[in-house]
């Protein structure tokens, strides 16, 4: 659990070099994998359900690089939410339809669980002179909760909206232009989710992207972020231009098919600790 003294030792550790901080990471990760193992599970039973096709040996080396991403993401907080702009930007490379945000339309940016997801969020709230706003989980630990909020709000001109807020004023927020980072791909229980195939097996999702675009008339911008041994790259890809529809389940599932493609260009940086599956159909068995 990490506590106000654990947080400044982890602001200490943004000012080493990046290869020492990842190496740190990479040993963190290691460290983690072996002394939590239900979570090595998690990921293991993910790996196994989306990754049929893979061996037992690619499957465990997928799960050692998982770990190793994931600790290497956490301690990239250290510069990412305590450093210098200048820092950060010689780290992370904003590309792609960059420009195209900066038109005058409603626009939700659809940006999946990949390791890196705060760092997406920073480089567009950095460099673009935009409004931006995001839905934010809070945190059981307080002292975290406050952290991540704080370094969520460094630049730019942000609102970080809490899910007790209600759709309302999200979606006012998308009609006045301002842009809505949204994170859907998580299962956040049976409460309003729906069923729908993620790599062939049945999730719970929420239809929020498609529920958001179609309230906001927006259009959905994926962001997507891979991190490198130079730091990150974050890619705007161009608007999707069939969606959203007047069928929210059939945009869910659509979501899930492409999100599968990003994915399946660097499967060990997707957040497979998280237990995709938990919620199951009636009578489906247990995956975990």
């Amino acid at each position: 659990m990490f506590s106000n003294f654990g947080l400044c030792v982890l602001r200490g550790l943004g000012y080493l070099p990046l290869s020492w901080l990842r190496a740190l990471g990479a040993g963190l990760g290691a460290l983690l994998m072996a002394v939590i193992p239900s979570r090595r599970r998690v990921v293991q039973t993910n790996l196994r359900v989306c990754f049929p096709h893979l061996s037992d040996a690619e499957r465990d080396a997928l799960t050692r690089q998982t770990f190793v991403y994931f600790a290497q993401a956490w301690l990239d907080r250290s510069w990412l939410w305590h450093r210098s702009a200048t820092c950060i930007q010689s780290r992370v490379q904003l590309s792609g339809e960059v420009a195209a945000l900066s038109e005058a339309t409603p626009t939700v940016l659809f940006a999946p669980h990949f390791m890196g997801l705060d760092v997406g969020w920073t480089a567009l709230t950095l460099n673009l002179p935009l409004r931006f706003t995001t839905i934010f989980t809070p945190q059981s630990n307080a002292a975290v909760d406050a952290w991540v909020a704080k370094g969520r709000q460094r630049f730019g001109q942000v609102r970080l909206f809490r899910r007790e807020d209600g759709v309302k004023p999200i979606v006012a927020a998308l009609r006045q232009n301002e842009l809505l980072y949204l994170l859907p791909d998580m299962n956040f229980g049976p409460s309003e989710s729906i069923f729908v195939p993620f790599y062939g097996e049945p999730a719970a999702t929420v239809p929020s992207l498609s529920r958001f675009a179609k309230l906001g008339r927006a259009r959905v911008v994926p962001v997507i972020t891979r991190m490198t041994d130079a730091g990150y790259e974050v890619v705007v890809h161009p608007a999707w231009n069939d969606f959203p529809t007047d069928d929210a389940e059939a945009d869910t599932a659509k979501m899930n098919q492409r999100l599968a493609v990003f994915i399946n260009t660097m499967p060990a940086q997707y957040f497979w600790v998280h237990k995709r599956f938990k919620t199951r159909p009636p009578g489906a068995p247990e995956l975990y």
